[in-house]
């Protein structure tokens, strides 16, 4: 049966910078013509930071080294026609050498998988055991147009997608028993953890061209502690066991479970995987401190003692928040926040380096692209794919910048804009005789706000990197946001008041939560607090005020400069007339 060598076989897609439509490459090619690209295109949006850490990251950095210094990475970004004359040569003499390592098919050394894995029995699986997206045993994706029945041929290029995000995101949990594994009871093993990538909250900053995306992915590293890739560790046997990572490239292309596919040829003579053997691999023990592709959280330790440190842990990334809303985590190199201590991932603290230098300019169109993976039933299952895609500034990466404290201001704001609508929904059910509705269940009026405000907020970071560092456009960014923003809430706030049943105009009076039975003890009157619609309104405008401050005295300015202009009318009361001038 014919291979398929990932060097120049096109199971690659990459879109043109001239906005053609995505033209199909190899490795070899991809690499060579990288500045012509904006970036890859993939299938499945995981897919990206697969491809990226278990094969063209780790090609670039074995064959033309990595950067060892901050310095010597920024030389190599500047390079406008991407790698140069002799890092090229390096590139092909490198995929040459070992092109057999790369051939997906190869009978004694395929890529990325054991020759002849097998169960005891000969047993194997459809491909969809594979495919994240693809109905398989208890792992069934809502509204799968498929069963588990349904066979799944896969093309070389979906399979070698596949393949690799299998390594990176795999569900935990039961696997397949294999011959040659040492560990197997009643042919299976259990205890299995997710694929690295799974445990963390992947951050990938992208530039304007796939070369350069590759530069800002490859953390200065020292070659002593580069390591070697999977494809020279081989060939892999059946057996695993848990151990440490050695070296960057070795965490990179982590065989993190034993794989083989079964290739066939269709009926007209084209390869396809349809069957395949998947079993415990490599477990990752610990996190390597110096992860690049996340950000880190510092938590109280297990054992508390008088020497415990906190400990750093990957941050990862929460269901159903945007990105932006983590910029807490992204913008500093150390940072102490409502839930902790954060800190920033190596690649984007090196990229903060790169502007101090002078290597990128203040308007560099930095993107930020976050990726992670939602498991449900003991991370047996996929439950959620989480995908964004920001603009961020350099000079937000720097904590003494404007740019800095306006993003930080602007993603507090929203959240409590968030917290202002909700609080106002709580008193007005308690006004109508009803509970507020729990945190953590049904839908609450503050994530409305919140998707009304996304594309405002990621106009405002797209404007924030242009600005560089001209402070007049920070302040009119800033103010022209708080404006939206107010009008957002108020929008919010004026639905749920109409929609207030007329009951809450009478409203109710309530002992506070817990004073109730510690003024029985006592012998006194418990404390309590009236609920009703004009008190909830009063209430939210204040909120409303301390929130958006700058708006706020603008208003306040405007209304003081008409009443100057025409005087207060015979019954003027200004704390009201400040109320509808909002």
């Amino acid at each position: 049966m014919p291979g398929y060598n990932l060097v120049d076989g096109p199971w690659l897609m990459a879109r043109p910078m001239d906005g053609g439509p995505p033209v199909r490459l190899g490795i070899a090619e991809v690499l060579a013509r990288a500045h012509e690209f904006e970036g890859l295109v993939v299938e499945f949006s995981t897919q990206l930071p697969a491809v990226l850490r278990q094969v063209l990251l780790p090609v670039v950095a074995h064959a033309t080294g990595a950067p060892r210094t901050l310095d010597e990475k920024g030389e190599r970004l500047a390079q406008k026609h991407g790698f140069t004359e002799g890092e090229r040569k390096l590139l092909e003499t490198y995929l040459d050498e070992h092109r057999a390592q790369f051939d997906l098919f190869d009978p004694k050394n395929p890529f990325g998988q054991v020759a002849g894995l097998r169960t005891a029995k000969g047993e194997t699986k459809g491909s969809a055991a594979l495919v994240a997206t693809a109905a398989s045993g208890n792992n069934v994706p809502l509204f799968a147009s498929r069963t588990d029945a349904d066979p799944l041929d896969l093309t070389p290029a979906q399979a070698a997608h596949w393949l690799v995000h299998a390594h990176c995101w795999d569900t935990a949990a039961i696997k397949t028993g294999v011959v040659g594994d040492d560990q197997v009871k009643a042919g299976k093993t259990t205890g299995n953890p997710t694929g690295p990538l799974g445990q963390l909250g992947v951050i990938v900053p992208t530039g304007r061209t796939l070369y350069e995306t590759l530069l800002l992915n490859l953390p200065v590293t020292p070659p002593t502690v580069l390591g070697v890739p999977q494809w020279l560790r081989g060939p892999h046997g059946p057996a695993w066991k848990p151990r440490a990572a050695e070296g960057l490239l070795d965490l990179w292309t982590w065989q993190a479970r034993r794989i083989r596919l079964v290739p066939h040829e269709d009926g007209s003579g084209q390869l396809r995987v349809a069957r395949v053997v998947i079993s415990a691999g490599d477990r990752l023990t610990p996190m390597p401190e110096r992860e690049p592709h996340t950000a880190w959280t510092f938590t109280a330790p297990a054992k508390k003692s008088a020497t415990a440190r906190p400990e750093r842990r990957p941050r990862r990334h929460t269901q159903g928040k945007a990105a932006w809303r983590g910029l807490d985590a992204l913008l500093s190199a150390t940072r102490q926040g409502p839930e902790g201590a954060f800190e920033t991932s190596v690649l984007l603290d090196e990229i903060s380096g790169l502007r101090e230098i002078g290597s990128l300019d203040a308007d560099y169109p930095l993107q930020v692209e976050t990726f992670g993976m939602v498991y449900g039933t003991q991370s047996a299952v996929v439950e959620d794919v989480l995908h964004d895609s920001i603009p961020l500034s350099l000079l937000a990466l720097h904590q003494d910048s404007e740019a800095h404290e306006l993003l930080l201001d602007v993603a507090e704001q929203a959240e409590q804009l968030a917290r202002a609508v909700n609080n106002l929904s709580a008193d007005l059910r308690r006004a109508a005789g009803a509970e507020p509705v729990p945190w953590d269940k049904g839908q609450r009026p503050g994530e409305f706000l919140l998707h009304l405000l996304d594309p405002l907020v990621r106009r405002l970071l797209a404007g924030v990197r242009g600005a560089g560092d001209d402070e007049e456009q920070l302040h009119q960014g800033r103010l022209a946001w708080e404006e939206v923003a107010h009008r957002h809430a108020r929008e919010a706030a004026d639905a749920l008041l109409l929609a207030a049943p007329a009951a809450t105009f009478g409203g109710r009076t309530l002992e506070q939560p817990g004073k109730a039975g510690e003024a029985a003890k006592a012998g006194k009157a418990g404390r309590t607090r009236s609920y009703s619609l004009g008190a909830a309104g009063a209430n939210f405008r204040r909120q409303l005020d301390e929130i958006l401050p700058r708006w706020t005295d603008a208003l306040r300015q405007a209304a003081a400069a008409r009443e100057a202009e025409i005087g207060p009318g015979p019954d003027h009361d200004p704390d009201l007339g400040a109320d509808f001038d909002h």
